[in-house]
C-alpha cells in the first residue's frame, strides 16, 4: 500500500463539476493500493499520516504533525500509484490491486484516519469516480509513504 501527501493550504475534489470533499490547512493523500496489501497496512499507514511531522513550529521546522495542527485531511483512491513504466510507453498497471480489495482496504484507511482525527476533519473522493482534484500545495512537501518491501 503506498500514500502520496501533499501538505496543503487547501484541497478540493469535484465529481461532475460538484464539490465532493474539500480541507483547508491539511493534507491531501492520494491512496494506493497493490495486490496482497491488507488491513494492517491500511491501519500502519493511517497512524503514520496523522502523525507525521511536515507542519512548521514556532522555529519554522517541520516538527508538527496533522494532529498537532488541527489540520484536515482529504483522502483519495488512485491506483496509478503503481503504475509499472519500466517498458514501452504505455503504463501498466498488474501490481494494483484489485477494486474489491482497493475499496474495502481505502475505506479502511479512511475509518482508521477518522477515528484519530475525528470524522469532521477527513473529507473523501468516490472510489473509482472520474475526479478533479484541486491542490494548493504548501511549501512544496510532498512525501511518500509506503508499506511495500
Amino acid at each position: 500500500m503506498k500514500v502520496l501527501i501533499q501538505r496543503v493550504t487547501r484541497g478540493s475534489v469535484c465529481i461532475d463539476g460538484v464539490e465532493v470533499g474539500a480541507v483547508a490547512k491539511g493534507v491531501v493523500v492520494f491512496l494506493g493500493v497493490r495486490a496482497g496489501d491488507a488491513e494492517a497496512d491500511a491501519l500502519h499507514l493511517a497512524q503514520k499520516t496523522a502523525s507525521l511531522r511536515i507542519f512548521a513550529d514556532a522555529e519554522h521546522r517541520m516538527n508538527l504533525a496533522l494532529q498537532e495542527v488541527g489540520g484536515g485531511a482529504l483522502v483519495i483512491s488512485q491506483f496509478t500509484l503503481y503504475a509499472d513504466t519500466r517498458k514501452g510507453n504505455r503504463p501498466s498497471f498488474i501490481r494494483a490491486g484489485p477494486p474489491d480489495l482497493a475499496e474495502a482496504l481505502y475505506n479502511r484507511y479512511v475509518d482508521a484516519l477518522r477515528a484519530i482525527l475525528t470524522p469532521e476533519r477527513v473529507a473523501t473522493g468516490r472510489f473509482g469516480a472520474m475526479m478533479a482534484v484541486e491542490i494548493h500545495n504548501d511549501g512544496p512537501v510532498t512525501i511518500e509513504l509506503t508499506t511495500d518491501d
